[in-house]
């Protein structure tokens, strides 16, 4: 069953967090969240024109597993922020493939799916906290001993990109995460202002899940 936590904040955020919720539990929100996704990948570097019926179909992929955890932030009763993952095996076989060919055991990775945020909320050390949530509930189920997630690829010239973008690689190595250039998959979707979808490569990142004593 999926797992759900408000991450709530003194004097920033209301609610009683965190709180645990079934799968069945989270279908109430997978229109928040899908409409969340949308307004957040928009921005560079994903440039994502996203539709509903995808992203619907995308994130049952979460509330069908066993073992998932969706974080959620919210601002009153309204979600500002959330963070996915599941066991690799319960991942999609374009997900899963990069990983069996480099010689890993899928039962042992515990997949990252995303972190959205909307701009006023970042800075405030919720991205942290998404990575620590995932974190201890991939230890708390046990027998994972790596965690990972993947990142778009967009050339330095790229013309959508902002001149102050700032990418995440730095703060994902204070975490202890390494990009690993041995492990790519390509996914397709349609860029703003595109007539069709175009294939992204994606690269993958990875950190030993370390379990206490």
């Amino acid at each position: 069953m999926a797992r759900t936590s408000n991450l709530a904040y003194p004097a920033r955020y209301q609610g009683h967090g965190p709180t645990g919720y079934t799968g069945n539990d989270l279908v109430r929100y997978i229109a928040e969240l899908a409409q969340l996704r949308i307004r957040v990948f928009r921005d560079f570097p994903y440039l994502y024109e996203g539709g509903l019926k995808y992203e619907r179909r995308y994130l049952e992929t979460y509330t069908r597993s066993l073992r998932s955890v969706i974080v959620l932030v919210f601002e009153g009763a309204d979600i500002v922020g959330a963070s996915t993952g599941l066991p690799l095996a319960d991942e999609t076989p374009n997900v899963i493939a990069p990983f069996v060919e480099q010689g890993y055991d899928p039962a042992e990775i515990f997949y990252f799916g995303e972190s959205v945020l909307l701009p006023q909320y970042r800075g405030r050390g919720l991205g942290v906290r998404f990575f620590e949530e995932r974190e201890a509930h991939a230890r708390g189920l046990g027998g994972f001993c790596w965690t990972a997630f993947c990142a778009v690829d967009r050339p330095l010239d790229h013309p959508r990109r902002p001149p102050d973008h700032q990418p995440l690689d730095h703060f994902w190595e204070k975490r202890g995460y390494r990009r690993e250039p041995s492990l790519k998959a390509v996914f397709s979707w349609r860029d703003l202002d595109d007539d069709a979808e175009t294939a992204k490569s994606m690269t993958f990142w990875m950190k030993r899940l370390e379990t206490p004593g």
